[in-house]
């Protein structure tokens, strides 16, 4: 658990499913090139999103990251259920 999450965790239990859900969102939200997002955020969210298949490797010095072809598809989804105004 990185600092953020371990502060937060002291005040209240975090739902790391809900986070990652949201996280994924908000990639869709800074892509370019067709498949690369801005890796401002969480990095045990990025690195869960990894592990799940979603995006590729978030380590190194680029300052983006390419979400696969499942990541681009959920993320779609998941801006849609989250985020839509109509949702």
């Amino acid at each position: 658990m990185d600092s953020l999450m371990e502060s937060l965790g002291d005040r209240m239990m975090l739902d790391e499913a809900k986070i990652d859900e949201a996280v994924l969102a908000l990639l869709r939200l800074g892509l370019h090139e067709g498949c690369r997002a801005w890796k401002g955020f969480d990095w045990g969210a990025m690195a869960r999103l990894h592990a799940k298949g979603f995006i590729a490797n978030p380590r190194g010095k680029t300052k983006s990251v390419v979400l696969t072809q499942a990541g681009l598809a959920r993320s779609q989804e998941l801006l849609q259920r989250l985020f839509s105004v109509d949702a």
